[in-house]
């Protein structure tokens, strides 16, 4: 009997030793999780950043891209008229201008390739940020507890 009571008692102080460290793990977990929470948040803030700045030097790009078309829009139009023989410069002869003339086409197709490459990153772009808002909803849908869901 006295062997009975002691290891009754002995659980029972285990027991009651035990719900104490539950409770300080729970606290542990729960600081882990703020923790890692937190340096998720910091991560996406950072990627977010990231894209930002990328989606900004694209955007400049078209715009310095949109300028180059422009002026060689404008030396095209000068050019054509040469060869028609609509401007009154007689200096060139008409090979040399059909050089131009087929460097200018080159140059414009090169430009062209350029800004759809650029479109993509800048739609590759929209798209990651979509991924990440969609990715924020479901951690935050996945962090109610059982009960509300």
């Amino acid at each position: 009997r006295k062997q009975a009571t002691e290891y009754s008692t002995s659980s029972s102080d285990d027991e009651f030793e035990s719900k104490p460290s539950l409770t300080h793990k729970a606290k542990r977990t729960l600081r882990r999780r703020r923790k890692l929470e937190k340096e998720t948040k910091q991560l996406i803030k950072q990627e977010e950043l990231k894209r930002l700045h990328k989606a900004q030097a694209v955007q400049r790009q078209l715009e310095e891209l949109e300028e180059r078309q422009r002026a060689l829009e404008i030396f095209g139009v000068k050019l054509e008229r040469e060869l028609r023989g609509e401007s009154d410069s007689g200096t060139k002869d008409e090979t040399q201008m059909l050089h131009e003339w087929f460097e200018l086409v080159l140059e414009r197709n090169k430009l062209m390739r350029y800004e759809s490459e650029l479109l993509i990153i800048a739609q590759e772009l929209e798209l990651e940020d979509h991924q990440s808002r969609l990715e924020q909803k479901l951690r935050e849908k996945m962090a109610i507890d059982g009960k509300s869901k």
